[in-house]
């Protein structure tokens, strides 16, 4: 099932020539969302501006949906992203986003950390290669204020993540960078639906967004809630 989540984005400036209407993600991980398969369910979901992957998910599913929706794509590499099935695709497959690079996409600037330790069937984690991450895309970013969307295939630790399995730990590192960025949006995958109680959180400044399996977000411009002219369902009529 296809989730879905709207959230008011605190800066109105990449909602310029959009008419109070939302930036529509289509964000993604782990497990194919069997319903986006049909056409039909496609078109209820409606136009997405952007698809974000959050790792481990085969590039033919991340391929067909960016066609299928004829939206652009960024994704991140998960700690299964690193088999037989990426090698073969090395010479066609687009880039993933690279940790330390600050892109726009869709008038929103997102960053992307991949899974920072070796992948495919042997993965491990590596604590230290989160806080590099971190570390460097904080210093990026420290040139660049305006908010961001993170997106990773790990949550931060105690944010999302499922605390009684070490391989679903979530970094530290990220924890340290969510307090240091307060990115008004995380989204990330690895973590498994049923261990856990909630598929969004709060964190102080930073909703944070499991997105294992598909969830669309709607981000709307300061004030669309609370503007007596104009709400959410009606601008997404226009």
């Amino acid at each position: 099932m296809t989730r879905h989540l709207s959230i008011e984005w605190p800066d109105a400036a990449p909602f310029r020539n959009r008419g109070g209407a939302p930036i529509r993600l289509l964000a993604i991980s782990d497990q194919f969302d069997p319903a986006l398969a049909d056409q039909r369910n496609r078109r209820a979901v409606g136009p997405i501006d952007l698809i974000v992957g959050c790792g481990d998910l085969d590039y033919d599913d991340l391929a067909f949906l960016a066609d299928g929706f004829d939206a652009p794509l960024a994704y991140v590499l998960g700690n299964h992203d690193g088999d037989a099935r990426w090698e073969a695709c090395e010479a066609y497959c687009p880039e993933a986003i690279r940790s330390t690079a600050v892109h726009r996409e869709a008038g929103l600037s997102i960053a992307g950390l991949t899974w920072p330790g070796s992948r495919g069937p042997r993965a491990n984690r590596s604590e230290l290669g989160a806080w590099n991450q971190a570390l460097r895309l904080a210093v990026r970013r420290f040139r660049r204020p305006e908010p961001v969307i993170l997106f990773s295939h790990v949550p931060p630790r105690d944010a999302g993540d499922s605390p009684i399995a070490g391989y679903h730990r979530g970094f530290s590192g990220y924890r340290w960078l969510m307090r240091r960025l307060r990115p008004p949006l995380w989204l990330h995958g690895h973590t498994p639906l049923a261990s856990t109680t909630d598929w969004h959180i709060q964190r102080g400044a930073t909703t944070l967004v499991n997105v294992t399996g598909a969830v669309v977000l709607e981000i709307w411009p300061p004030g669309a809630w609370s503007s007596p002219t104009i709400r959410p369902e009606e601008a997404a009529q226009n």
